[in-house]
């Protein structure tokens, strides 16, 4: 990937970050230019938000509070490994779910 790529969409990776408001603000600033870095980045934080939806949803409801807890630690684990490489510059898939991530999602942006 070359560098001015990244460069233009580093800010809109990084505000994809922050909760469902900052991966909404992404998703409009990479509407009219659609720059690769910044999909790729959006296309995990979709991916995290859905698992912590469910997390929340269905393993505490159903299952147990430690075990809701032990999964919201991993998520959280996975949410600063993509933070930091957005700030990088480095397009790094998530361990285990970035793969699956980035082919769910393909038609989002």
């Amino acid at each position: 990937m070359e560098n001015t790529s990244v460069n233009e969409g580093k800010i809109a990776a990084i505000i994809s970050h922050f909760w469902v408001i900052g991966l909404v603000i992404a998703f409009v600033m990479n509407m009219n230019k659609k720059n690769y870095f910044t999909s790729f980045y959006i296309r995990q934080m979709v991916g995290l938000n859905v698992f912590q939806f469910l997390n929340g949803a269905i393993i505490y409801k159903y299952f147990s509070t430690s075990g809701s807890w032990l999964i919201g630690v991993f998520i959280f684990i996975l949410w600063l490994i993509s933070l930091i490489s957005a700030i990088k510059g480095e397009e790094k898939e998530l361990p285990i779910v970035g793969e699956h991530f980035q082919n769910w999602f393909r038609g989002l942006s």
